[in-house]
């Protein structure tokens, strides 16, 4: 896996991310997620330490996109998890 910074916005905020992830054992399963540190949080996910992804370890990052607000990467979180954000998804980003 590439390596992951903290990345900030030209006036110094930082980004926040979307990302979409695979389970290595279990390929029929995926999760996406939203954070500040993409880094962190895949080592996170890796390292048993969150309930939703524990079981299905370890993870791949397949695919994450950048958002220069929390709100904004938070609604397009939320979209992806809805019907046509899953149907978009899964033409256009797994």
């Amino acid at each position: 896996m590439a390596t992951l910074f903290v990345r900030v916005t030209l006036d110094g905020q930082r980004m926040h991310y979307v990302y979409l992830l695979r389970s290595v054992s279990h390929p029929d399963q995926s999760y996406v997620g939203q954070t500040a540190d993409l880094k962190r949080r895949m080592d996170s996910h890796n390292a048993g330490r969150s309930p939703h992804t524990a079981k299905y370890r370890p993870w791949r990052l397949v695919t994450y996109l950048a958002f220069d607000t929390q709100e904004k990467a938070l609604a397009f979180e939320r979209y992806l998890k809805s019907g046509s954000g899953q149907t978009f998804a899964r033409r256009r980003l797994w």
